[in-house]
């Protein structure tokens, strides 16, 4: 068989523009002089730069692992059985060695371990069908990690420094994230020194809170991480009164042993942010004798501003919900000749609850009335409502950290007067205008991939309706459809199952209301009825009981005011109420707020917004 031809001298002969000469075997592809001309140092250079690749196979690693592990399966050339639970599995050393530094260690004869010259070695500490699950890892780089094997997959892998398999359970348990979990996950990232997920982890555990204390887990909770997570600037809170009923719940679990961490706990929590009549009802409820005298010693000395068991000067967490935004919307001071173009807001206002001071935010980018307006992960979205005659679909994301708005993903459907809400890592829009008819399609965000889906449809078309969410359910609370102006009836959407439920009505009907969760109730605020015009009454539902109640109404009647909860109170700012015009009733915007608190069933007034405004969305970050 004559040799194969070189390409090497082939590429060169070509590269030579038709010179036969040996002396022109140094030029380079791109140069038609000697080498001579060029000094010796270009020859290097020609040289390196038409030398070939090697050639590479990207199947013959696969093909490789396939092959190896079809040799473990018949147990040829297999050196070693590895021993777990009772279940044997033959293996190859080499390729133990080669996937773990665990078994490279074991196997290295200048380390002197017995395990070197042993037939057999016996794992003490791992499972068998878990080993069985990594071996195969090692054999084909893939592994099942299921809810039920991901913490001992995890440990074992971790034993065996097989680093994938650990990053594998980490992204696992990252997504599996839950209330009711968090903490559990966190405890074990910790012990095996996860620090991606430990992080990760961390992070949800501040960002939930209030929802994780609610868990059983929480109550097991080590006393040593909870002082860490009370310390923490963190925690993303309503009010620093849930902290409070944390660190109660946590002592009064195991009161008998855990009463000797009473004033350490405490003295973590930020009492003086706390109304006293949180704790004053905490003292009524608590039965052990030891707490009690501890909650009195703390009161008095909060009120003699002593300060020595707990701090007085306290500042709100840095990530506590402090800041309400009300967010575009229209203003109309007179009853004279209106252009609602030229009112209509791009302009966002901050209220700081603690300074109890207005400021102004970057603006967005369009004015609108009627958004819808929901935070989610920190951030807040403001989407559709209306400018002029045009329903919009668009809609655009604010960073509160570095002030500043940017384009979303406009909506599948325009809408205005429609609701908007946050569940999970996603938002849900509801209902609404959509051009000259109601809508009654339900459409999903999902914040990651930056895309609106249609998910599902509402019994029947609504608008200028309550939306929220609560607990995994969307509540969805009076408004107007086809056929009737003003509704009084609730009811839940479970967006996994689809399922709807009719709830207790609401005692008054009512549309263009405002409504916000606060302490496990909906609170229906102002609007509109048939019989009473504007309203200022307030009832609220109780999402325990199924039932709802009237409290204390506001001082001047409101329709579409932006509403919100923020520290225990509820917060109402701005709306439209009537006016007496010369020859007929018009509606005049207002920049009054006012806050309630439920632990005294009272409204106080609180600054008045910058300039008034109503159809505005308000959201607490």
């Amino acid at each position: 068989m004559p040799p194969l031809k070189s390409y090497q001298n082939e590429f060169n002969d070509g590269c030579r523009n038709g010179k036969d000469s040996p002396t022109d075997a140094g030029a380079t592809c791109s140069d038609t002089s000697t080498a001579s001309d060029v000094g010796p140092s270009s020859n290097v250079i020609s040289a390196q730069r038409c030398k070939p690749s090697p050639y590479c196979s990207g199947q013959y690693p696969f093909k490789m692992l396939e092959n190896l592990n079809q040799l473990r399966g018949e147990t040829r050339f297999c050196d070693v059985d590895i021993v777990a639970g009772g279940a044997t599995y033959a293996a190859h050393r080499v390729v133990l060695s080669a996937a773990s530094a665990y078994f490279e260690a074991m196997f290295r004869p200048e380390l002197g371990l017995n395990e070197v010259n042993q037939k057999t070695v016996i794992l003490h500490t791992i499972d068998g069908e878990i080993l069985n699950i990594l071996l195969d890892f090692i054999y084909t780089g893939r592994c099942e990690i299921t809810q039920t094997n991901v913490q001992e997959l995890l440990a074992a892998a971790d034993m065996l420094q097989l680093h994938e398999v650990v990053d594998g359970c980490c992204e696992f348990l990252c997504r599996e994230l839950h209330a009711s979990n968090a903490l559990g996950i966190l405890r074990f990232s910790e012990a095996h020194h996860c620090e991606a997920l430990t992080k990760s982890a961390l992070n949800f555990v501040h960002a939930n809170f209030p929802a994780i204390t609610e868990e059983d887990e929480f109550l097991d909770t080590p006393q040593a991480l909870l002082s860490q997570l009370l310390t923490s600037e963190l925690l993303r809170v309503d009010s620093e009164s849930q902290v409070f009923q944390a660190a109660l719940r946590w002592i009064k679990h195991d009161v008998t042993q855990r009463r000797c961490y009473v004033f350490e706990i405490l003295s973590l929590v930020r009492l003086a942010l706390v109304p006293v009549k949180v704790i004053d009802q905490a003292l009524r409820d608590c039965r052990d004798m030891s707490v009690k005298v501890a909650l009195r010693s703390i009161c008095r000395d909060i009120a003699s501003k002593r300060g020595q068991l707990v701090p007085l000067r306290v500042c709100p967490r840095e990530l506590a919900k402090k800041n309400i935004y009300i967010i575009g919307g229209s203003r109309r001071e007179t009853s004279t000749t209106w252009n609602p173009e030229d009112d209509i807001f791009e302009t966002v206002a901050k209220f700081d609850i603690f300074r109890r001071e207005w400021n102004e935010t970057a603006p967005m980018e369009i004015g609108r009335i009627l958004p819808g307006v929901a935070a989610l992960n920190g951030k807040i979205y403001v989407v559709g409502g209306e400018r002029g005659a045009q329903i919009l679909a668009n809609g655009e994301v604010y960073d509160p950290q570095n002030d500043c708005w940017l384009p979303i993903a406009p909506m599948v459907v325009p809408r205005c007067e429609f609701g908007l809400c946050a569940l999970g890592n996603s938002l849900l829009a509801v209902g609404g205008w959509i051009g000259d008819d109601i809508g009654d399609s339900i459409e999903c965000y999902h914040s990651e991939e930056n895309v609106w889906q249609i998910i599902g449809n509402l019994p029947e078309p609504r608008f200028s309706m309550g939306v929220v969410s609560f607990e995994g359910l969307i509540y969805i609370v009076g408004g107007c459809t086809t056929s009737t102006r003003y509704l009084p009836n609730l009811v839940s959407y479970n967006p996994v199952t689809q399922e709807w439920e009719c709830l207790a009505r609401m005692q008054v009907p009512r549309c263009q209301m405002g409504v916000a969760v606060l302490d496990r109730y909906l609170y229906v605020v102002g609007g509109n009825s048939s019989s009473q015009g504007v309203l200022s009454s307030v009832e609220r539902y109780s999402f325990d009981e199924n039932k709802w109640s009237s409290v204390y109404p506001m001082s001047i009647p409101r329709a579409i005011p932006a509403v919100a909860a923020a520290d225990g109170l509820l917060y109402v700012a701005g709306g439209e109420q009537p006016c007496e015009a010369t020859f007929y009733r018009a509606q005049i915007t207002i920049s009054a707020v006012e806050c309630y608190d439920p632990l005294t069933d009272n409204w106080k007034s609180c600054p008045d917004l910058p300039v008034s405004r109503s159809e505005a969305g308000a959201v607490v970050v």
